[in-house]
């Protein structure tokens, strides 16, 4: 596993060579930005793909106006605090689900939209039972979402094991955005100084916790990888590829990738049992991809001891909504 940066340092440097590097023409906006009218979409996009390289890294993604570099680096833990206190009361004597969407690459739009749609999805479908957290990073929500990035991710665990009751409740962790051969996902909100996570990082991050039950969901390229690492008694781990295989339906031109359209959207909103969405998602990912002529991504599941029971538990407190919509919000300008 890789040295992890302190949050020291990153703190050090955003305050001095990011403002260097920033000073010059930008100015910071108390005003938050307006939330836009999102418009529908039914399919990804068949010709985008997920690939290791982050192809929008140009370091043009910051907006114009809005908060600096380093006043989004230091509203970090009151904006990730504000956020977990908003969340919807626990239901006691109930086994409840917490999901965290975290979003790695702020230079695509699709995994925003992904995130956003999930924390939609299992708050409006699944009843009072279920709660979401959104980490996300994209330049129009800055001053509205706390940040994709390790340091985030370890203290919203932190806190949601002080709301949830660890040894009932469950742990959804649905991440995305792109994945390399090495098995990392690009943590990216230029120009931003993020610790990418590796796979071995992921496990050690959950390893820490004290949460028994997980489902962990990893929609990257190559994020097969990521299951023997994962792999553990009560834990779920859903990822988008087999190891050695990209994914499919991210990129500029995309509102959401093939697993999110498949699991998310389709599948979820038929059924409330994780592991036969994701059956029905691996099948209308198998048909995409045979009528785009893609290599195929061959999405993995591995189902850890207990958990398929602990999900059951769950579900029959839930009485599913209707359908919810997917609703991309319009590209970041």
């Amino acid at each position: 596993m890789r040295t992890r940066t302190a949050l020291t340092a990153l703190l050090s440097f955003a305050a001095g060579v990011l403002v260097m590097l920033w000073a010059a023409g930008h100015h910071p906006s108390s005003e938050p930005a307006e939330p836009a009218v999102a418009s529908s979409s039914s399919a990804p996009s068949p010709s985008s793909s997920s690939n290791d390289a982050d192809e929008n890294d140009n370091g043009d993604n910051w907006p114009s106006q809005g908060p600096s570099p380093e006043q989004v680096i230091y509203s970090q833990p009151a904006m990730l605090s504000q956020a977990v206190s908003k969340l919807s009361p626990r239901v006691p004597d109930k086994t409840n689900l917490y999901l965290v969407a975290f979003a790695g690459d702020g230079g695509e739009d699709v995994f925003r939209n992904e995130a956003e749609y999930a924390a939609q999805l299992f708050t409006q479908r699944f009843g009072p039972t279920t709660h979401a957290l959104v980490l996300e990073n994209n330049p129009g929500t800055l001053q509205s979402h706390p940040l994709a990035s390790w340091s985030n991710l370890e203290a919203a665990l932190d806190q949601l094991s002080t709301v949830m009751k660890p040894e009932q409740d469950i742990l959804l962790l649905y991440m995305t955005s792109h994945g390399d051969e090495d098995h990392n996902l690009l943590v990216d909100m230029d120009p931003l100084p993020l610790d990418q996570i590796g796979a071995p990082d992921l496990a050690g991050i959950l390893k820490k916790r004290p949460f028994k039950w997980k489902v962990v969901v990893v929609n990257a390229c190559y994020s097969g990888g990521f299951v023997p690492e994962l792999h553990a008694p009560g834990t779920l781990v859903l990822t988008a590829a087999r190891t050695d295989r990209s994914s499919f339906g991210c990129g500029s031109d995309s509102d959401i990738t093939y697993f999110g359209k498949a699991w998310l959207v389709d599948a979820l909103n038929r059924t409330d049992d994780f592991v036969d969405a994701f059956q029905f998602a691996k099948r209308d990912i198998s048909d995409w991809e045979q009528h785009d002529k893609l290599t195929p991504s061959e999405p993995q599941i591995d189902v850890g001891t207990g958990i398929a029971q602990q999900l059951a538990t769950w579900r029959k407190e839930v009485v599913s909504g209707p359908a919810v919509r997917f609703a991309p919000t319009p590209p970041t300008q």
